[in-house]
């Protein structure tokens, strides 16, 4: 994928009752694709939700172009609701290193990071609150498909450690870098630990690879897959000081993301001493 690649924005809703005629509109049609009548009895905010609920458990499927530019509109406009935060308006602490607390959707940098399980093709969990659904439920069904294709050129899933490209479409970011970090059971090990440090390494080279500017991380594996926070913290910024002492010669400017204040206070411990 060429990094000139850019997902075009569409012109926002300026009203309520847009917002609320796309809603129904994208409603019908992911009942329809189910096989139910569409009954609009429900408030916005429920219609909306449902919308999500629905995308989540979704097949990979291309979506109509009709359909596809409404949802875009709407979902363009509520990133613009949320508010876009510059990442050049983040305070660098060292060496191109930034600490920003806060939903990673709203960034603009080049590139964010998810953390994918290995089929790479989103959380299929109705509404679940982890990374994975947050940013496909706010990028558009388009990611799914976009991800299927990705499985598809590479004939399997994806391997622990392993990062790969896709438009970040209704995002304010260009790209969506998803990799799979490990999955720690009962005991965590150097398997474990390697695997986390490969994930930040392939997102850093793959980011090189397509002229990446700016990259936002955020806390891979440390959710639902386990990886204890503190450890966490520390093989990612180590893998990032590594990878750019290597690279001295590449400007990647990379934002450590959190959303947890504890999170948050585990990478500022660490990075007083970079």
């Amino acid at each position: 994928m060429s990094v000139s690649e850019h997902y075009p924005r569409p012109e926002p809703f300026k009203s309520q009752e847009e917002k609320s005629e796309a809603c129904e509109t994208l409603l019908r049609f992911l009942l329809k694709e189910r096989g139910m009548i569409a009954a609009f009895s429900a408030s916005q905010e429920k219609k909306r939700r449902l919308i999500r609920e629905y995308m989540n458990v979704r097949a990979a499927l291309p979506v109509p172009q009709e359909i596809l530019e409404v949802q875009d509109r709407l979902f363009w406009t509520e990133s613009l609701e949320r508010g876009i935060v510059s990442v050049e308006e983040i305070p660098e602490i060292k060496n191109g290193v930034s600490l920003w607390e806060g939903d990673i959707t709203r960034l603009n940098a080049d590139a964010i990071v998810n953390a994918a399980n290995s089929a790479l093709l989103g959380c299929f969990l109705p509404s679940h609150n982890c990374i994975d659904n947050v940013i496909h439920s706010a990028a558009g069904m388009q990611l799914r498909d976009a991800c299927a294709k990705v499985v598809a050129r590479l004939g399997r899933e994806s391997e622990v450690g392993e990062a790969h490209l896709t438009l970040a479409y209704n995002l304010p970011s260009k790209y969506v870098i998803h990799t799979v970090g490990p999955f720690v059971g009962r005991e965590l090990g150097d398997t474990e630990r390697q695997g986390l440090r490969s994930a930040y390494t392939s997102c850093l080279n793959l980011a090189e690879e397509n002229n990446i500017k700016s990259i936002a991380f955020c806390c891979i594996s440390t959710g639902v897959f386990n990886f204890p926070r503190g450890e966490a913290a520390e093989i990612a910024v180590g893998a990032v000081l590594n990878w750019k002492l290597r690279h001295s010669d590449y400007p990647l400017k990379v934002i450590f993301n959190t959303f947890l204040p504890e999170d948050t206070k585990i990478y500022r411990e660490i990075l007083r001493f970079i």
